[in-house]
């Protein structure tokens, strides 16, 4: 592999850093609600689950006692 000098390398970061495209905050805003709504449902599903799963085992406990 080739060496690069350290000025060169400077020269290649500033270059990649400058092709970065930064969302905007109406995007980010965007994408927080999303996550936070996503991640919400997400919440109510699994505990929706595990209270099927739970009752389910209660049930079966029961028969068994």
């Amino acid at each position: 592999m080739a060496k690069t000098n350290p000025l060169e390398f400077m020269r290649q970061v500033e270059a990649e850093r400058k092709k970065i495209a930064w969302p905007t905050r109406k995007e980010t805003v965007m994408t927080a609600v999303m996550v936070f709504i996503m991640a919400s449902l997400l919440g109510i599903f699994f505990f929706g689950i595990d209270r099927l799963f739970g009752a389910i085992v209660n049930f079966l406990l029961s028969l068994a006692g």
